[in-house]
């Protein structure tokens, strides 16, 4: 006689599976759509099935970012969930940063049941048929890599499997499962939720002759520069990237730098200006950067030989990229990075004394300019009121040595500060959707409890981040960072890019830039103080050190957020 295994619900196998993926946390918004999610964690839990910790989200927006933020501290996709086609719409710009970050994670949104009648989970309240659309995936669509519809719930385990699968390999991203209610609402054996992950990642990597060729492109050039964008994709290829350039004499630029890849004080750590390198590059390495210079301001020779680096060399998912790529090296950039490495060292034998020259010289011009940047907080010493570059500045000294995770979205500039290890920098993805830097450090956190973490930002972008829901999920969780709002009452980088474009056009001569302005300011301090955040208002350079010091103790002693509103010049 054959024994039936144990029947849960659709919800409950979903749930669980999720766990045995590997997924810690499903970071979710809860509506309508979800009474079998949430019936499905009551079984779960009640049956001692291990589940991954549901966190309540109240805003979406904010459960994509601190997934997006969980994974650059653990290399880990993490779930998202949310109500139908409205939350879906609140995940767009999220997850559109994490596409353009290729960070994976599984994104999970209820569906209005099919039904109105006859089955357990159909259509019960007006909303069931005001939430309908014909397509709703098209909300997301082109920035997953792959999306589905739960048809049948026998399918719940190996459509997790599949989306994992493929969330995970080269190049990683964002993928899209859509459940219809009454679909999960249905009886499954919990067999299959119990067996291994049925789908393995798949990664690519570059053909072993061609990080030869590139190896050899690098040795014999006169003027071999480097660009890197979203980092070194390890420590280990931190530490590598770091030796090879300084072995082979090779400036290194960051421009508009993600992730670093490259400690700023490094002596081949070029300034943050491509132009000047690009014109005297024989040799371009371009590591995963989706725009390692603007075109329209430089581009290297017709001569120059370009290698491109990174999981997607030739950044498919653009129309329009058109940086030229001589010899292109796909692959997960860590270990394509230690491969092209160890194929330089055994190069470098009858190179010493052009290397041991070049790195000399570079090095000698590099100091210079870092120590024209890194100089900032004495320049300003005179100077009472505080601008960005001093910020920055200050803020990096004040986290000298204490291994801190900086998160910047239009605060604090990389080219202003020390830093020296492969997670101390996170800039808002290249997509621009603002919002990202507060969630994402909280998401950051929550995997790293023990971790000083800075969130940076201007005041449009705290704007943009919903700060309530930020603040409320903060101090339900215990998470402790300290957030920096560098408040200038305006857009800045829209001011910024009007005066690029217009530098003498009608409204650089204006009073005021035109649908620039945000004055007059919130008290951004009291709408953290609503949550119990330690805050404090600062309008000088003193009253700023006095702030991040007590800051770090605030946080280094777990009692809560600590938010700094600056007023810059």
């Amino acid at each position: 006689m054959t024994i039936q295994k144990e029947q849960i619900t659709a919800g409950a196998a979903l749930l669980s599976r999720l766990k045995v993926l590997g997924v810690d946390y499903i970071f979710a918004n809860s509506g309508t759509d979800f009474p079998p999610i949430i019936e499905g964690l009551s079984e779960a839990d009640a049956k001692g099935m291990p589940l991954p910790k549901a966190v309540v989200m109240p805003f979406e927006s904010a459960a994509v970012a601190m997934a997006h933020g969980y994974f650059l501290a653990t290399g880990k996709p993490q779930a998202v969930m949310v109500h139908t086609n409205v939350g879906l719409a609140n995940t767009a710009m999220g997850v559109i940063n994490a596409a353009c970050d290729k960070v994976p994670m599984l994104l999970i949104g209820g569906r209005t049941p099919t039904l109105e009648k006859g089955r357990l989970g159909v259509r019960s309240v007006p909303i069931g048929w005001g939430q309908e659309m014909l397509d709703q995936t098209s909300l997301v669509r082109e920035a997953c890599k792959w999306d589905y519809e739960l048809r049948f719930s026998e399918q719940v385990t190996d459509v997790m499997d599949r989306a994992y699968g493929i969330a995970t390999s080269t190049p990683k991203g964002p993928v899209y499962v859509s459940l219809p209610r009454e679909v999960l609402c249905e009886m499954v054996s919990a067999a299959p939720s119990e067996r291994r992950p049925q789908m393995a990642r798949a990664v690519t990597t570059a053909l072993s002759s061609d990080i030869q060729n590139a190896a050899l492109l690098l040795a014999e050039a006169k003027n071999p520069v480097i660009f890197v964008q979203q980092g070194a994709g390890s420590a280990l290829a931190f530490k590598a990237l770091g030796e090879m350039a300084l072995e082979w004499g090779i400036p290194v630029c960051q421009y508009w730098a993600v992730k670093l890849g490259l400690p700023t004080n490094h002596p081949m750590s070029a300034g943050p200006d491509p132009k000047p390198l690009l014109e005297k590059a024989d040799v371009i390495l371009i590591i995963d950067s989706l725009a390692p210079w603007c075109p329209n301001t430089g581009e290297p020779t017709d001569e120059c030989q370009v290698i491109q680096m990174g999981p997607e060399p030739l950044h498919t998912r653009y129309a329009v990229r058109n940086f030229r790529s001589d010899l292109s090296l796909p692959g997960e950039t860590a270990p394509v990075l230690l491969a092209l490495k160890a194929a330089l060292d055994g190069l470098k034998t009858d190179k010493k004394d052009r290397n041991t020259a070049r790195r000399e010289a570079i090095s000698k011009e590099n100091s210079k300019n870092q120590a024209e940047r890194f100089g900032t907080t004495a320049r300003h010493a005179d100077t009472p009121k505080p601008n960005k570059a001093w910020v920055s500045n200050a803020l990096s000294e004040a986290l000298a040595g204490k291994d801190a995770a900086v998160f910047s979205e239009l605060g604090c500039q990389l080219h202003f500060m020390k830093l020296d290890h492969p997670d101390a920098w996170f800039e808002s993805p290249h997509s621009g959707g603002l919002g990202w830097g507060f969630p994402a450090a909280l998401g950051y956190k929550l995997a790293n409890p023990d971790r000083p973490v800075v969130a940076t930002m201007g005041d449009g972008s705290y704007i943009f981040t919903n700060p309530v829901a930020c603040h409320q999920i903060a101090e339900s969780q215990g998470i402790s960072i300290i957030l920096i709002v560098l408040n200038n009452n305006e857009w800045g980088a829209v001011r910024q890019s009007v005066l690029d474009i217009y530098p003498n056009g009608y409204a650089s001569r204006a009073n005021s830039v035109p649908l620039t302005g945000l004055d007059p300011s919130p008290d951004f301090v009291k709408v953290g103080q609503a949550s119990r955040a330690w805050g404090r208002h600062v309008t000088t350079t003193d009253q700023f050190e006095a702030a991040i010091a007590d800051a770090l103790i605030h946080t280094e002693n777990n009692k809560g957020l600590a938010i700094i509103e600056v007023s810059i010049a």
